[in-house]
């Protein structure tokens, strides 16, 4: 029977009910939940059993409610803590959990119902218009990061905004940059916003934590349809200009070697057989362990110092196997 599933829920559910109307008969809370009348009476039991003060009327015109003045204490958030859920929820969404998208969106909504009014909106213009990669390992420090309500709420009114940013190399602060924010997503440890910069008429990304402030301009702009903004994080990161190129021919096809590659490790580029990843590398020797944590071969066209890299990889695991002892022999195949 329908009940039985998820008795919890549907208590839950009915409690939810009776908290937004002031009397339900037990036909309308059983047509509303799609269950059957006397599963009703039980899931009434069982908030009884709990301390909730349920009323039961008789009668033509009888049916359940709360006792009159008794409200249950809402869960009070810190404006942190509602929008860690709000993400929580957005996170789990991108993981493409089909089956609980319903739950998703309720919870969602119930979030929403019990925030203030100014945090409904901020929680909208968070969830828009922040990019998740599923599967991301590792989350900022501080969720709620100075400026990320303030860009979210430009991006979805695309409203254009005055950067004071700080640059990376030089720790320079550019008073008058002017951005069309497309959107914001987390890669990498760190948040950035992703727009059309004026002062440098193209597309740029910029990280939150080198952002001094952020002033709204009385501008709007129109985001290009389809625009990816996790797409063009990657690809950036990709090509940011590092003390090595690397260029790789890899002997397998495009989608497994998506599948056993960070985005922002490089540019993959099908070839008629296998594929190329073009890369900006600062670390060789880490270049030289993701190799060999991959299930295909590769051949290394640049630079020559990775082959090294690799070699003395190769050699410092040899070592490290044979300084067990004597290699223990493979079983033989049985006839």
């Amino acid at each position: 029977m329908a009940h039985a599933t998820k008795p919890t829920s549907r208590v839950l559910a009915l409690l939810e009910l009776l908290q937004s109307n002031r009397q339900l008969s037990g036909a309308e809370l059983a047509r509303s939940m799609g269950v059957e009348v006397r599963s009703v009476r039980r899931y009434i039991t069982h908030l009884q059993e709990l301390g909730v003060p349920v009323q039961a009327q008789r009668g033509r015109d009888g049916g359940y409610s709360l006792r009159p003045g008794h409200k249950l204490p809402p869960m009070m958030f810190s404006k942190d803590e509602t929008l860690a859920l709000a993400m929580g929820l957005r996170a789990a969404r991108e993981l493409g959990l089909n089956g609980i998208l319903p739950a998703l969106a309720s919870a969602q909504a119930k979030l929403e119902r019990v925030s203030p009014k100014a945090l409904q909106r901020r929680l909208r213009d968070v969830v828009e218009a922040v990019a998740l990669t599923p599967g991301q390992k590792s989350m900022p420090g501080s969720l709620l990061t100075e400026h990320l309500p303030a860009l979210s709420t430009a991006a979805r009114a695309q409203q254009r905004v005055r950067l004071r940013y700080r640059s990376g190399a030089q720790e320079q602060v550019t008073e008058a940059r002017e951005v069309d924010v497309y959107g914001l997503a987390f890669r990498g440890g760190h948040w950035y916003a992703v727009g059309y910069c004026h002062l440098r008429q193209a597309l740029r990304c910029f990280r939150l934590d080198r952002v001094e402030a952020v002033e709204a301009r009385p501008a709007s702009f129109l985001r290009p349809a389809g625009f990816d903004v996790l797409a063009h994080l990657s690809q950036a990161i990709a090509t940011l200009p590092r003390a090595h190129t690397v260029r790789l021919s890899l002997h397998t096809n495009i989608s497994t070697a998506r599948a056993h590659l960070a985005p922002e490790l490089g540019l993959l580029v099908p070839l008629h057989e296998g594929c190329r990843l073009d890369a900006q590398i600062d670390d060789l020797s880490a270049m030289a362990r993701e190799i060999a944590a991959w299930p295909f071969a590769c051949t290394i066209h640049k630079p020559q110092a990775l082959r090294s890299e690799l070699l003395a990889l190769a050699q410092s695991l040899q070592s490290m196997a044979m300084s067990s002892g004597r290699l223990p022999s493979r079983p033989r195949a049985s006839s």
